[in-house]
């Protein structure tokens, strides 16, 4: 399946993730969502504590530091397909990371973004059930930093967002779990990102 135009998505969030220059201030306190006639999708942003009308949020800045940035570009084809892409820069080296595109917005709780976007909607809530919550029905984004707190995953799925989409990326404390009565957890969640799926 091809995913024309991944590269240039990923331009904007591959130059915005670089350190700001001396005395630039924070420009980034807020997310940048981008979107085009084609429903391609791209928000950029600097995690920093809740503030209203914050759009990238750290829960918990040990893990997820303040000034840490995190990019997310969507990527639908017209063959039904998506290809979803996360890169992370200013987080713990060498850690595991789980993440996965929630339905609601982030907000001043964690909670606020509500559970993971389905595309089959599991009847029970909290969804654990592996029928319902795996990586080919749910958008799973899991990393593992570098040795410089660098992260990136890709998740291609073989459907995409119409009139119901997803609001948000959480990034959590742990990879996802698959097995029976635990599957899609991932610990705690540590910041989010709104995006404009």
């Amino acid at each position: 399946m091809a995913f024309r135009l991944v590269a240039a998505t990923l331009l904007v969030p591959l130059g915005l993730l670089a350190a700001p220059a001396e005395g630039t201030g924070n420009p980034m306190s807020r997310a940048l969502p981008v979107a085009d006639e084609r429903g391609m999708a791209l928000a950029v942003g600097r995690f920093e504590p809740y503030a209203a009308g914050r759009e990238a949020i750290t829960y918990d800045q040990k893990l997820v530091p303040a000034n840490a940035m995190a990019a997310v570009s969507y990527v639908p084809s017209a063959d039904g397909h998506m290809q979803v892409m996360l890169r992370t820069r200013g987080l713990l080296p060498d850690r595991k990371y789980g993440a996965h595109a929630h339905v609601n917005q982030c907000g001043a709780k964690a909670d606020d973004a509500g559970p993971h976007y389905q595309n089959m909607k599991d009847p029970v809530t909290p969804s654990t059930n592996p029928k319902y919550a795996n990586p080919q029905n749910e958008v799973w984004l899991d990393f593992t930093t570098d040795a410089k707190g660098n992260g990136f995953a890709k998740s291609v799925l073989a459907w995409r967002f119409t009139d119901r989409q997803a609001k948000s990326v959480v990034i959590h404390a742990e990879h996802t779990h698959t097995d029976t009565g635990h599957a899609g957890q991932a610990g705690p969640r540590l910041a989010c990102l709104n995006v404009g799926f």
